[in-house]
């Protein structure tokens, strides 16, 4: 079971939800979304749960990377979907408001007391270890994961959440699975994008060079004017050989529309 909460108006149209419990709260890391904010309460004291976990002798599993998970102090894994291309820089003042007044409202001790920390990270910086229980979590860096503090819990904010509250029960795995496909897709409508325009700029790089090659024909100083065919003596028959030895040398073959423009220029320069 996934609750759905809608931010207030002026933060934009941004989705908040969280699991039921720790078997949702599995789901919702396994299949998160690149866009996804974790949000949770942190611990409020180190010390006091050091002393609660020694006298208690309870077993809690620690790592270097993870957080303590104790129920009496755990809160709901809150979740916040930003749109497409944004970061966790974007998120306003109002919109982390909210989520942090929910992760509040739904922590069992951080209820009951004022000035709790709420930290938040995006969902790729969570890590999860085969050794960790259901629902727990630490980060690849604990170096993105920011602290927001929540000095009193504000009903307005907690009432205005609860009546966008809506339940479902998505197919988290099949919603996962479509982003990727879609992702897939994007990936490769940009490659072909890429591939069609360095193809345009191939042929018109070899537009261009044709068009110097031109150029290169209609040099003056290659042409030979009628005064010069007529004074070499060459019959006629002979300036038609020297003419389609120039255009078929095996030397330097040229194509026919190289021909036809050489063609044409000895036309025009010999009629000025």
């Amino acid at each position: 079971m996934v609750f759905y909460f809608k931010a207030r108006p002026e933060a934009g149209d941004y989705t908040i939800f969280m699991g039921l419990d720790k078997y949702d709260n599995e789901e919702l890391i396994k299949y998160g979304f690149p866009e996804d904010i974790w949000i949770h309460a942190a611990q409020f004291r180190f010390l006091a749960l050091s002393l609660l976990i020694f006298y208690s002798q309870l077993a809690v599993k620690v790592s270097h990377d993870c957080r303590f998970h104790v129920d009496k102090m755990s809160s709901a894994h809150v979740y916040l979907r930003l749109k497409k291309g944004q970061t966790i820089d974007d998120i306003s003042e109002c919109l982390l408001e909210d989520c942090a007044q929910l992760v509040k409202a739904n922590s069992i001790q951080g209820n009951k007391v004022n000035n709790v920390d709420v930290v938040y990270t995006p969902w790729y910086n969570l890590k999860k270890t085969p050794s960790m229980d259901v629902g727990q979590v630490g980060f690849h860096n604990p170096k993105m994961v920011r602290t927001v503090k929540v000095e009193k819990r504000i009903n307005e904010i907690v009432n205005r959440l609860n009546k966008t509250k809506v339940e479902r029960k998505p197919d988290l795995k099949a919603e996962r699975e479509a982003v990727n496909a879609a992702e897939k897709a994007e990936r490769k409508l940009q490659l072909r994008e890429k591939k069609r325009r360095e193809e345009m700029e191939r042929l018109e790089k070899e537009r261009q060079a044709e068009v110097r090659s031109y150029k290169g024909l209609m040099v003056s100083e290659k042409m030979t004017s009628n005064k010069q065919i007529a004074s070499t003596n060459k019959s006629l028959q002979e300036l038609e050989e020297d003419f389609m030895y120039i255009c078929y040398t095996d030397d330097e073959r040229l194509n026919d529309l190289d021909c036809l423009m050489f063609l044409i220029g000895m036309i025009i320069f010999n009629s000025t």
